[in-house]
């Protein structure tokens, strides 16, 4: 991960007591037919991972839900350890749903060292239009929190949705879906079937279910 000095932060980070700016650690997996990117805020300290890939703590539920969405199964993507996820299994899947993911945010401050979203500072913005791009089938952007979607609804200048619900937006022309997801934090405290319900309506809505 790459950082720059406190002496590089503008005044009102440093003011704030923040650490180093921090760039995001993880390339976009965008598969070339992906029908829906899901976009977070920027990924846990390294310390949390267990693994290199999106949603890599082992106290997020992202995985989990999809075991449950398209296996039934809340622990099919756990490796046999069960102390983590199978990172393998996990890129192998969204490569053949086509779900591309990345963060809202490109270079962030952690005002403290954690892993909450109401303690991340912003620097830089992740540039939407570059990512869809690149994703030519895509018509669906999901916020997996409630961060993303602020950052997303001031970014495109849309109306903010219901969380489980879509507003519409156009960029570049085309024709997108906004999705407002519940976050997979166990820090949201609802249970994983209601987390589930929200996001296999988004998933069949993209027709991945």
């Amino acid at each position: 991960m790459t950082n720059r000095n406190r002496d590089d932060l503008r005044p009102e980070e440093a003011a704030a007591g923040a650490g180093p700016v921090e760039r995001h650690p993880l390339a976009p997996f965008l598969p070339p037919r992906a029908r829906v990117l899901l976009l977070g805020s920027f990924p846990p300290p390294r310390r949390r991972w267990c693994m290199e890939f999106y949603y890599p703590n082992p106290q997020n539920d992202m995985w989990r839900i999809a075991g449950l969405l398209f296996f039934g199964d809340k622990g099919y993507f756990l490796d046999p350890s069960l102390r983590g996820f199978d990172r393998d299994r996990i890129v192998s899947f969204c490569r053949e749903r086509g779900i591309a993911l990345h963060d809202t945010a490109a270079e962030v401050v952690r005002l403290r060292d954690n892993a909450s979203d109401d303690l991340l500072h912003v620097v830089r913005e992740s540039d939407l239009g570059a990512l869809l791009r690149q994703l030519p089938e895509c018509r669906a952007v999901a916020a997996t929190g409630g961060k993303a979607a602020d950052t997303l609804v001031r970014r495109l200048g849309c109306d903010s949705p219901a969380v489980g619900g879509a507003v519409r937006f156009s960029l570049d022309g085309r024709p997108m879906s906004l999705w407002r997801m519940p976050s997979t934090s166990r820090a949201y405290p609802r249970p994983i079937e209601w987390k589930a319900e929200h996001y296999g309506r988004l998933f069949a809505a993209c027709g991945l279910l």
